[in-house]
């Protein structure tokens, strides 16, 4: 689960520039705040990403627990391409892994979380 400062931005890039899907969508009004969960496939068979607009909260401290989330790409190098043509932000171009051969990436939400993208082995 992330939490995010604008639930429709965090949704464009999660389904725009990431390819996800919107699964579903709820709103608590009591505890004032709104869920939309996004994947590439149904919750039944794929993983899925919780995002948690808590209403009135724009802005989150990252802290230091939090790393990353990780995708498998196809290919790194041409999802980095895909995403800065979308106006996405790569942070860390396509290229192996300090002290390994995995090629990896890593891009950045609009909140500020970083998404590691991992080539997928052939």
């Amino acid at each position: 689960m992330l939490r995010v400062g604008d639930l429709q931005r965090s949704i464009d890039f999660y389904t725009r520039i990431l390819g996800m899907k919107v699964l579903r969508q709820s709103e608590n009004t009591e505890y004032k705040y709104t869920l939309a969960f996004v994947g590439y496939g149904d919750e039944s068979e794929h993983s899925v990403l919780e995002l948690t607009y808590n209403w009135g909260v724009e802005k989150y401290e990252m802290g230091t627990a939090y790393g990353h989330i990780a995708l498998e790409v196809d290919n790194a190098a041409e999802a980095c391409d895909r995403i800065r043509n979308a106006g996405g932000r790569v942070t860390r171009e396509a290229g192996p892994v300090k002290g390994g051969t995995t090629v990896i990436a890593f891009v950045e939400d609009p909140d500020g979380y970083k998404v590691e993208l991992i080539e997928k082995h052939s």
